[in-house]
Parts: structure tokens; sequence; C-alpha cells
């Protein structure tokens, strides 16, 4: 179906003629204090019989009056909205800024509404261990994120392993295609790759070195833990690399900082 069929199709459905359209468009341009947004009779004949495009406030016209969004009306005449986060992540600014979250897409993914009600916050574990009761929610720019290929791990909070680089309760992304452990590749510490790992009684997340037979998991020489060491793969397995991360910068637990006390004005 063409773009033209599209909009004439959406009219029909609602029964409204193309002088109706006219009268509430005229509305519509009245309350915006633009002319933008009037579509003539003429030119809504023009777009639903010919190939032509319409502007940006006549589409926005339209989905108001054939009550449907606006980025349905977009995919009519080409443009895939769920494509923007794919399209942003080929250019990467260099500049820090805010990112917005759009929600242009239908798309939906399953998300975490209930934990488990005996799980430990305390240790380290995967997000889907966690979860009693799992819904949906629109997906938009978290397409970028690769469910495909990709778990999501929870560090307890007593697991300081990697800290301060990755503080308890932060949420990592893994990525199950990378379970190679590399040995070199790396010029500082926030570059060396972290694995996540399963072990017989839980799950760990940190550096790793394998070493005749041994997988050797390392913790950051400020976190105050100590090397451990597993037959591999039968005491540990590697799940993934650690791609991603969302960790809090200022725990609630801290104090915050003191008023600076205020000196008496000389009289």
């Amino acid at each position: 179906m063409n773009p033209g069929e599209k909009l004439y199709q959406l009219r029909l459905r609602l029964g409204i003629t193309t002088r109706e359209v006219e009268e509430y468009s005229r509305r519509i341009a009245e309350g915006e204090g633009r002319d933008n947004f009037y579509i003539s009779n003429t030119r809504l004949t023009q777009l639903e019989n010919e190939n032509s495009n319409p502007s940006i406030y006549k589409l926005y016209s339209l989905s108001v009056i054939y009550r449907v969004k606006l980025t349905e009306l977009f995919a009519s005449f080409g443009i895939d909205m769920s494509k923007t986060a794919h399209y942003q992540a080929m250019f990467p600014m260099e500049k820090t800024h805010l990112a917005s979250i759009e929600a242009a897409s239908d798309q939906r993914v399953a998300f975490p509404i209930r934990f488990d009600p005996g799980l430990n916050p305390l240790k380290t574990s995967l997000v889907s261990r966690m979860v009693e009761l799992w819904g949906e929610m629109p997906i938009a720019l978290m397409a970028s994120l690769n469910f495909a290929h990709n778990q999501f791990g929870y560090i307890g909070l007593n697991d300081y392993s990697l800290y301060p680089l990755l503080r308890p309760g932060s949420f990592v992304q893994i990525d199950s295609r990378l379970k190679e452990v590399l040995l070199s590749g790396w010029r500082t510490e926030v570059e060396r790759p972290i694995y996540f790992i399963e072990l017989r009684d839980g799950y760990s997340c940190c550096w790793c070195e394998i070493t005749r037979g041994q997988l050797i998991l390392i913790p950051h020489p400020l976190s105050g833990c100590g090397i451990r060491q597993y037959e591999y793969p039968r005491e540990a397995e590697i799940l993934g690399r650690v791609v991603g991360v969302a960790m809090r910068l200022v725990n609630d637990s801290e104090p915050r900082p003191l008023e600076t006390p205020r000196l008496p004005r000389r009289s």
C-alpha cells in the first residue's frame, strides 16, 4: 500500500470526508497559530491520489485527526523511526551531552516487574535468576543493547572484587559471545577485559587469567579481596565479557555533605 492509499484507508475507516479533514485541520492551525497545520481539501486529495509528500506539520494534523501515531504515518512515507537509536550509535558525539529516550517504536521487551523475594542482594547473580515476574515495556532506545547475545548481571552488595572500578549494587551487560580470556592488548586497568563467571556456589565478576587448567579470578588491587583459583572448566564457567555497566556513584546510605557555615555579618 502506497502512502496515498494508506491515508485514504485511514480516512475511510473513520467515515469522514476530505471537507471534514479540512475543517478539523483548520481548528488545529488556529489553535497552534500557524497556517502550516492546515490541510485544504485540494491538498488532501492530492496526497491521497498522487506521489506527494506532506510537511511535518500536515502529518501532525493527520495523526491527530486519524487517531494514529505520528511514527506510523512516518513509516507510511518510508521513515522508520525504530532505527533512530541504530543510526545515533553510528555517529557518536565527541562532546558530553544528554541523551533523550524517544518511544518511537512499538516493539516491546521483557522487563523485570517483581524480584524473587528469596534473592540475596549481597551476592552477585544473573538478573534472570533474580526475577520472579517479567512484564513487557517499550524497547525504543534499548534496541541497541542487542538482547539476542546479552545477559545482565547484578554485582552483590558484598562483592567488592573490582571496587572501586565496579561498585557493589551495579548492573552489568554481558556479551555471551565474548568468552575467550584475553591476556594482553590493554594499556590500563580500565581497558582490561572484565568477565562474568558462574561458580558452583554463585557468580563472580572480575578480571581473569587461565593457566594450566586453572581459572584465576583477579580482584582490583584496591579492593582488599584475594585472588581465587578454580579448575577450569569443571569448577567455573565464563558466561561472557562485561561490555556495559549501570552504576550509582553515590549510595543512599552515604552521609550528605555538611553545609558550609555562614559567617556572621559585620555590623
